[in-house]
């Protein structure tokens, strides 16, 4: 590869708004997004104090603010019942079902590399 080419091809990393290694960083700056997308792709239809239970070191602060973020994401569905008491529960869109596959790949190759 030239000079040229090699410029040419690193371009998509400088565009900041197109960048789509930054695109998917941004998605993901929080350490709990991934780990709440695992928790909801095994239990659909989870409430929050499930999730809570869970993930018992995030405050409900950072659990919350997690939720409405990978909800304007298009990752999450927030679904409120009409009940008494309220009652909601958290699933995961189609989009968010599209992505479970490449999170459990990196998930495995975290596994199979934690000890080398």
């Amino acid at each position: 590869m030239n000079r040229l080419e090699l410029e040419e091809s690193l371009k998509k990393y400088s565009c900041i708004e197109e960048c789509p290694v930054r695109n998917v960083i941004s998605r993901f700056t929080g350490k709990w997004s991934i780990l709440i997308l695992c928790v909801l792709s095994e239990n659909p239809g989870t409430r929050f104090s499930s999730i809570e239970r869970a993930i018992p070191d995030i405050s409900p602060k950072v659990l919350s603010s997690t939720l409405r973020t990978l909800e304007q994401e298009n990752l999450i569905r927030r679904e409120m019942f009409a009940e008494i008491p309220p009652r909601v529960e958290y699933s995961l869109t189609e989009k968010g079902r599209s992505l479970m596959p490449i999170l459990f790949n990196l998930i495995s190759w975290a596994l199979e590399n934690r000890n080398k």
